[in-house]
C-alpha cells in the first residue's frame, strides 16, 4: 500500500494505471521506466523512508501519511522539472523495447 500511495502522489497514477499506460501486463514496471522516471520513483521512496524513520511511525495510517508526504516531495520535484524543461517526465515509452543507449544514439543521429 505504501508504494501505491507514493506512485499516485509522485506520478498521478497508481502502479496498475502506470503499467497500463506503458502497455505492460505482467512485467515489473521498474524494468520498463527510463532514468528520470526511476529517479523520481527512488526520490519518493527515499523521502518516505526518511520521513517514516525520523517520526518513528508505526501502523497503517502513519505509514500512509509518510508515503503521501514522500510522494508529494517527488511529485513536486517532477512538476518543477517538467515546467522548466517543457517536457513531461511520465511517458509511455517502454525501456526494454528500445534500450536507452540505442535510443540516445538514434536521437543523436537525428532519426525519430
Amino acid at each position: 500500500m505504501k508504494f501505491l500511495r507514493i506512485s499516485k502522489t509522485t506520478f498521478g497514477k497508481t502502479i496498475d494505471e502506470y503499467k497500463q499506460f506503458k502497455g505492460l501486463k505482467r512485467a515489473n514496471l521498474r524494468d520498463h521506466i527510463d532514468d528520470l522516471e526511476l529517479i523520481f520513483t527512488m526520490l519518493g521512496e527515499a523521502s518516505t523512508t526518511k520521513i517514516a524513520r525520523s517520526k518513528d511511525v508505526a501502523g497503517f495510517v502513519e505509514n500512509k501519511d509518510a508515503a503521501q508526504k514522500g510522494g508529494k516531495i517527488a511529485g513536486d520535484a517532477r512538476i518543477n522539472l517538467e515546467l522548466e524543461s517543457g517536457e513531461e517526465v511520465v511517458n509511455s515509452e517502454n525501456y526494454l523495447i528500445e534500450p536507452e543507449a540505442q535510443k540516445r544514439k538514434r536521437l543523436k543521429d537525428g532519426r525519430s
